[in-house]
């Protein structure tokens, strides 16, 4: 299937590893010229030549916190600065840490905000102007299954994740008529560092070990394993596509079968 994302520019947040890696690498393979972020410059650089060596694909890296203004500034200027334009955009950033409601600070839910849910709402008004301008644009946001069936210990993405929700499914009734969809992919349990990093918290909170907290997972999850960052990294390059021009304001979980509810 051609997606038809040859020449298209993708901005990739949050994309030195993990699901925004993936994201990066699949976009990249289908064509598109990508701009790769994250914090530390050395990593971002080391993933951006070798996604462009795997690819054959332009891609530009930018060191950028998208939590912070400035840096989110910098990224749409030296992208837009390269190629002009954005086309897909694809909001991601590092989940909150776990734990319960009573562990977190005013400050830790004021970080959450800004990492989760300012960054996806900035970096959304400083593309959309030029897509509706162009009557084209794609913008995806990397949520969680917790938006749709809350994840214990997880009590700051659980409530900034389901902002995020209402933010898009808003928009996109707003911005439809312009050719813009805009939609939120929902990952499940998948094999990245993140989950890593659950497990090893989970474990220590219930004197378990992060196999062990591994396999309570894989037993609710239907296909009995945790998904692969390819697996997602798909979802989100159909949804980036011509092919998916009459998709929008969904929230598409990618999960193996672990949400349970009919909608």
């Amino acid at each position: 299937m051609d997606l038809g994302l040859k020449d298209k520019v993708a901005l990739v947040a949050a994309s030195s590893r993990g699901l925004g890696r993936a994201v990066a690498e699949e976009l990249a393979r289908e064509g598109a010229r990508v701009v790769v972020c994250a914090r530390n410059e050395g990593e971002i650089r080391a993933v951006a030549a070798e996604i462009r060596d795997q690819t054959g694909a332009g891609v530009l890296a930018v060191a950028a916190d998208v939590g912070v203004a400035a840096d989110r500034e910098r990224l749409i200027n030296e992208t837009m600065g390269r190629w002009g334009q954005v086309d897909v955009l694809v909001t991601n950033s590092g989940g909150p840490p776990a734990g319960p409601f009573e562990s977190h600070s005013a400050e830790a839910w004021a970080t959450a905000v800004r990492q989760n849910l300012e960054s996806v709402v900035e970096l959304t008004r400083a593309v959309l102007p030029a897509m509706k301008a162009r009557r084209w644009g794609r913008i995806i946001n990397i949520t969680s299954i917790a938006v749709k069936q809350p994840v214990d210990n997880l009590i700051l993405s659980n409530s900034v994740r389901a902002a995020v929700t209402g933010f898009a499914r808003t928009l996109a009734n707003e911005v439809a008529t312009y050719g813009i969809t805009v939609n939120n992919v929902m990952p499940g349990y998948t094999r990245t560092q993140r989950v890593v990093d659950l497990a090893n918290r989970n474990a220590a909170l219930r004197s378990t070990t992060p196999d062990e907290e591994r396999q309570v997972w894989e037993r609710q999850i239907p296909m009995g394993r945790l998904g692969e960052p390819a697996e997602f990294a798909a979802m989100v390059a159909f949804l980036a596509s011509e092919r998916a021009s009459y998709t929008t304001g969904a929230s598409i979980p990618v999960d193996g079968g672990w949400i349970r509810g009919l909608l």
